[in-house]
């Protein structure tokens, strides 16, 4: 019998390529607005999380170029070492003014940052997480790993998060809740108000994932944070992503200056890692100067985003509850949505098919992700595509 790791491994693969659930990668080069595969088939691009198309600007590319040139290649080590530059130190300003925060702080990707962050937190006593249901993967993992009780929320379901937080009211530590503002696999919103003034209510802190609504809802487009009116409670603890609407990539937490001055004392993402490089940190200097002045692109894309809805519901596929750039179409099962990304294809679209375990059993999905780049040509193309899926 053969028990070597490489044995255990392929049959791994082999299980998942019974189920329809093996991934693999595939090579893509930007050209002129499509995107191009080894075959050389020209392709929209329905998938992408750019969604202002900020990293192909000339601005974010050439800044990117004059930071690395004048600032290096690569950062020299971690923040708390030799890592730390005046531009890391400015760009956190601007990112905390932004936000309309006191304070930021850079890191590595939005992935390192909530499975890191959520664990620094739980260290403030015996602490108690209220996470939704569809939080993304890397919430899952910093609940996990900061090892405390976690209790889940159904989606959206703020009477069940009310009933949660009063039957934990005899709870002595701290309360977190955690949730997505705008929802990666389903497009859909929380409901921040709402949540801001239930969490003040039960006295528990506020942790939102801003990574899918920054730079494309709110005011200049700052957010779902951005949003609550003055008169409200607030979001204690944001945290926002740099490789999507900002064309970049790396992530940041704000919120108040004993937040970032804890977890600079506090979060392992933080402390171990190697700093932004400065070409990076370029490039999303330069995404701040463009972003607030972008409302043109940001009121295309959610047109866009409705025609999509229309059209695939006029399809008889089910678009759930989206009301962002991200449109889920349910297709099924595995096979079935790998077919109809395949058809896609075909037509000279990309649309990735979403299979479990990303997304429950039975509901595998295309889902579009629309940018601000996408012209009438291009929208024409699509809408007549996904005509063809029903």
């Amino acid at each position: 019998m053969d028990n070597s790791l490489n044995s255990e491994l392929l049959a791994q693969l082999d299980a998942l390529d019974a189920r329809n659930r093996r991934r693999s990668l595939r090579v893509l080069t930007a050209d002129q607005g499509r995107l191009v595969g080894v075959d050389g088939r020209r392709l929209i691009d329905v998938s992408s999380n750019d969604y202002l198309g900020l990293s192909q600007h000339p601005l974010t590319k050439s800044r990117a170029a004059d930071w690395a040139g004048r600032y290096g290649a690569g950062a020299p080590s971690s923040r708390l070492v030799t890592g730390t530059r005046g531009i890391a130190l400015e760009l956190e300003k601007r990112l905390a003014a932004f936000k309309g925060c006191e304070a930021a702080l850079l890191i590595g990707s939005g992935f390192q940052a909530n499975t890191t962050v959520i664990p620094a937190l739980a260290t403030l006593g015996d602490t108690l997480i209220f996470s939704d249901s569809l939080n993304h993967s890397s919430i899952v993992h910093g609940c996990r790993l900061a090892k405390a009780r976690t209790v889940i929320f159904r989606h959206n379901d703020l009477d069940h998060l009310n009933e949660l937080l009063r039957a934990s009211a005899a709870h002595r530590g701290r309360r977190l809740i955690v949730t997505e503002s705008v929802f990666s696999m389903d497009g859909d919103r929380c409901d921040l108000a709402a949540l801001v003034k239930l969490a003040e209510q039960h006295g528990a802190a506020l942790y939102v994932d801003e990574a899918h609504a920054v730079g494309v809802i709110g005011p200049q487009g700052r957010g779902l944070v951005a949003e609550l009116p003055a008169t409200s409670g607030k979001v204690d603890v944001v945290m926002g992503t740099l490789g999507k609407a900002f064309g970049a990539y790396g992530a940041y937490i704000a919120g108040s200056r004993a937040l970032i001055d804890f977890l600079v004392n506090r979060c392992a993402g933080f402390i171990y890692a190697t700093a932004l490089p400065p070409a990076v940190l370029g490039a999303v200097d330069a995404a701040l100067d463009l972003i607030p002045a972008m409302d043109a692109e940001r009121t295309r894309l959610a047109a866009n985003a409705a025609k999509l809805r229309h059209a695939l519901n006029a399809s008889g596929l089910d678009t759930l509850q989206s009301a962002t750039q991200i449109v889920p179409a349910i297709i099924g099962t595995e096979m079935a949505a790998l077919a109809a990304a395949s058809r896609l294809n075909d037509a000279g679209i990309l649309a990735v098919a979403i299979r479990p375990p990303t997304v429950a059993e039975g509901t595998s999905r295309l889902r579009f992700s629309l940018n601000s780049a996408l012209t009438d040509a291009n929208m024409d193309e699509l809408l007549a595509a996904v005509g063809t899926l029903a």
